[in-house]
């Protein structure tokens, strides 16, 4: 394995990270059983705090629970309506669609064991919840192989997670972190879709960088 990547090289992973998009429509197409290998591989390739390789992926191929998951769904999308205060907030958020469930071909539950390795984890006692980053790394190495791959995924966090975890039969001390809905996008948007319907603007970078202390201006590097 080279360690050194070339300047086309290195352009493609740029792209791919600018080009990944949250996924909600899908053409229906069937994700080839090779390429999903494929993403599972790059997920498990991620790291991990004392390598602890905390999480674990669920195939969901039952369409009754997945109407289950849908039916969450549907239970906390409406709660979250009814928490926006201002009537064209309400408009746009009722017109968005938030998840793929039913039409996505492959549904995913990425779940973290916090009890993985236990009772020792090097590096993660001053910092318990490094177990749920490390899950959280898989999951956008999961996002990144299938866009490289022209597949998208959607996350669905509009669920009650105890509700889901129930559903998905998971034992004390696993959580899930993330559902996910893969398959074959009807299109890779040029901006994520809530930028590009004016739910929001991307934050300029500069504006988030700090340098020694919160609030205090970055001098030593000139950003945009």
């Amino acid at each position: 394995m080279s360690d050194t990547f070339s300047k086309a090289e290195q352009e493609v992973v740029y792209r791919v990270i600018r080009a990944r998009r949250d996924i909600r429509h899908f053409s229906g197409q069937s994700v080839p059983e090779d390429a999903l290998i494929r993403i599972l591989e790059a997920a498990h390739h991620a790291p991990s705090v004392g390598f602890m390789q905390p999480w674990n992926f669920i195939m969901v191929s039952s369409r009754e629970i997945r109407q289950k998951i849908k039916d969450s769904f549907e239970e906390m999308n409406a709660d979250q309506l009814r928490k926006l205060s201002k009537d064209e907030r309400k408009e746009l958020y009722s017109r968005l669609k938030l998840e793929g469930i039913m039409e996505a071909p492959v549904n995913m539950a990425v779940t973290c064991d916090r009890n993985r390795d236990a009772p020792f984890v090097l590096g993660r006692g001053p910092m318990p919840e490094t177990d749920l980053f490390s899950t959280c790394l898989a999951i956008q190495n999961m996002w990144l192989a299938a866009r490289a791959e022209g597949i998208g995924i959607g996350w669905v966090s509009i669920l009650n997670r105890s509700r889901v975890e129930e559903i998905l039969g998971l034992p004390s001390g696993v959580r899930l972190v993330a559902y996910l809905c893969i398959g074959y996008p009807v299109e890779f948007r040029k901006k994520p879709m809530l930028e590009e319907l004016g739910w929001k603007s991307r934050e300029q970078l500069k504006s988030l960088v700090f340098e020694n202390q919160w609030g205090q201006e970055l001098t030593s590097v000139k950003l945009e």
